[in-house]
């Protein structure tokens, strides 16, 4: 039986010898790739972090400790020795696994993560709150650990946290999980003594002796001291490169192998023994134990992954048969975007590009190829990206901020006082706008909207399809002032490729004319309004008209005021939280021109959107075409048609 199947808690994995624990390592990366194949997932962060999963349950007791899991996409081997081993085949899919720390999951979860940068405040809280016990309570000698990893490390709020515990001195474990994407490794054999002589006992008594009786020697001791402490330092820092943690507070070790369990068991274990704060630096592989992954982590971090072929996992087995006829897929609306901003770049020289560390996701990447001057990442810092389009703005630039709708939400503040309140030039590219599925609670794009129309000076548009979505982005560039463009991550109506045009802000247009009902949409869903518009007609003899907003703010409110008047029933569609919506917009112009008429909102409920494949959250929402059309009819208090199950009727108003 392989051991991972043997083990229920992982307080078990103390009792394995060393050769057990190298094939459990193997097993978890093996159960990873297997179940990544058909689920998709963070895979390659999680293979690089394995052996240090396995040494910090080894060297702590879980749940009484605590390990924090920064971002949380390190975290698939905790999850598989922490419970979840036999559900872990449903990975982000509906009701299944989460891709991310969930506290409703384990017990042994600690907090329920997604966002880079929040795993040293959150295990910086928990120590202050252990440190506040009483005395005598056994949670005084909680160990409490975070891991750390994947440019982290960087983040503005991660450094804050950092400044704070020099200072606090709480006793706390950083793992600084080094994987070529945060900071560069000291390396060397010197560097590597030095800090296995730090780990020890005697190092630490030493050191405390030297500073207690060193100074208090007449005539030599103060200068002996002091030429021993300047020489210390310039070896450290020349040799090991460890200033800025030192200089702050916090004792550094590092760089160990991040693949050696035993170096790393041991290190962790003398590590909690040592008073105050600690950081270790461990230099790991991202995607080890899986070729592809290792060749490209870029590619193998993301959620969406191509099937694997089994043969690279045991070549004994069989690979996958190749599809015998790849699937057209039209292009994305990010590609759409990318491909509009390259053109428009390449006649104005002021357009430049900002990424927080997504070059790839957002597009950008292409733009960095072709323009590498004129493109920054400025890594997982979205507030220093937005305050920097800022003074782009002001030296003369034409700045495009590109950033997922999720963590967008951290430069709001300076969206609100640095851009909107300058009135400046800035195109915010709100991609991954609406669900996207299967990261869960943390990253569905379903907050951005109603925040951003509150801002003096922004204004707000999302595209119906991929072409509006150029015209768009050509109508930012055109504009003086600051625009959120919103879109998602879907791929787009498959509509021919051509060059955007500028577009009348604030105008929206009327696609379909009828005399019952008015259907008002923001961004794509409006394609899925025109096929509830047909249904309605076709089951019930409704006539819809179909108008695409185009903008959040400003509303074309004298077209929708002057549709809206007589009609049975107006409904509002958009893929972002109810409260403070598109809806609420058209509602607040439709009271403000006294227009009494029943109006129904489709948009997300109120509440966090769990994890799963886009289409069923649509469903589970009921925002996808038959929820719309079932909301419709409750509203409106008609009854469902009988519909065959293979007739036409029932297909044409489920198509995605």
């Amino acid at each position: 039986m392989p051991t991972l199947d043997t083990l229920n808690d992982p307080n078990q994995l103390r009792a394995l010898s060393a050769e057990q624990l190298e094939e459990l390592a193997a097993e978890l990366r093996e159960k990873m790739i297997r179940t990544v194949q058909h689920t998709g997932g963070h895979l390659a962060s999680s293979l690089g972090a394995v052996e240090i999963t396995l040494a910090l349950h080894r060297v702590m007791t879980s749940p009484r400790d605590r390990i924090v899991w920064d971002t949380g996409h390190q975290a698939y081997a905790h999850k598989l020795l922490t419970g979840r081993r036999e559900h872990f085949h449903t990975l982000r899919q509906l009701g299944g696994v989460g891709g991310f720390p969930r506290r409703s999951e384990s017990e042994h979860d600690v907090f329920d993560g997604g966002h880079a940068g929040t795993g040293v405040s959150i295990a910086v809280g928990l120590a202050a709150a252990r440190d506040l016990s009483p005395a005598g309570d056994p949670l005084r000698d909680q160990r409490i650990a975070v891991c750390v990893g994947d440019a982290a490390i960087q983040t503005g709020l991660t450094l804050e946290a950092l400044n704070h515990l020099g200072d606090a001195k709480h006793r706390l474990l950083i793992v600084l999980n080094d994987n070529e994407m945060s900071i560069s490794p000291s390396v060397g054999g010197l560097s590597t003594r030095l800090n296995k002589l730090r780990l020890t006992r005697a190092y630490q008594e030493t050191k405390s002796l030297t500073q207690r009786v060193l100074p208090r020697i007449p005539l030599i001791g103060r200068p002996l001291f002091a030429a021993l402490a300047f020489t210390k330092e310039g070896f450290k820092r020349s040799w090991a490169k460890v200033g800025f943690f030192e200089d702050i507070g916090i004792t550094y070790i590092g760089v160990l192998d991040g693949h050696d369990l035993g170096e790393l068991e041991q290190s962790f274990e003398r590590a909690f023994a040592l008073p105050g704060p600690v950081l270790v630096h461990v230099k790991t592989i991202k995607g080890k134990g899986y070729g592809p992954a290792e060749m490209d982590s870029v590619s193998f971090h993301g959620a969406s992954l191509p099937p694997i072929d089994l043969c690279l996992i045991d070549p004994t087995e069989e690979p996958l048969p190749p599809e015998t006829e790849p699937r057209r897929r039209p292009k994305t609306y990010t590609a759409a975007f990318a491909e509009e901003l390259l053109r428009l770049a390449a006649d104005d020289e002021r357009i430049c590009a900002i990424t927080a560390g997504m070059p790839t996701g957002t597009g950008l990447a292409r733009f960095g190829a072709r323009f590498p001057s004129r493109l920054f990442d400025v890594g997982i810092a979205e507030q220093h990206a937005v305050t920097m389009a800022a003074g782009l703005a002001l030296g003369g630039m034409r700045p495009v901020v590109a950033l997922y709708s999720t963590f967008s939400q951290r430069a709001y503040d300076q969206l609100v006082h640095d851009v909107c309140q300058n009135d400046l030039p800035v195109l915010l590219a709100i991609d991954r706008a609406g669900l996207v599925g299967e990261d869960g609670t943390s990253h569905q794009g379903m907050f951005t909207l109603g925040p951003q129309r509150a801002l003096p000076n922004l204004v707000i548009a999302s595209p119906k399809d991929e072409q509006e979505l150029r015209d768009l982005v050509v109508t930012a560039f055109a504009h003086a002032g600051p625009m959120s463009l919103h879109y998602p991550r879907d791929p787009g109506e498959d509509l021919p490729d051509r060059e955007g045009e500028p577009l009348e802000i604030g105008r929206g247009e009327v696609l379909l004319s009828g005399g019952d009902l008015l259907l008002v949409g923001f961004g794509p869903i409006v394609q899925r309004l025109l096929r509830v518009a047909q249904s309605l007609e076709r089951q019930h003899g409704l006539a819809a008209t179909v108008i695409n907003a185009r903008w959040a703010k400003p509303l074309d409110e004298e077209l929708i005021i002057a549709q809206a008047v007589g009609r049975r029933l107006v409904v509002t569609a958009e893929e972002s939280a109810a409260m403070g919506g598109f809806g609420d917009g058209v509602l607040d112009a439709l009271n403000r021109a006294g227009i009494r008429v029943p109006l129904l909102k489709v948009a997300l409920a109120e509440g966090f959107v769990h994890h799963g494949a886009v289409e069923d959250l649509r469903r589970q929402q009921r925002i996808d075409a038959p929820g719309i059309l079932a909301q419709i009819r409750e509203a409106m208090g008609l009854r469902e048609p009988i519909v065959r199950p293979d007739s036409d009727e029932a297909s044409s108003v489920s198509a995605a």
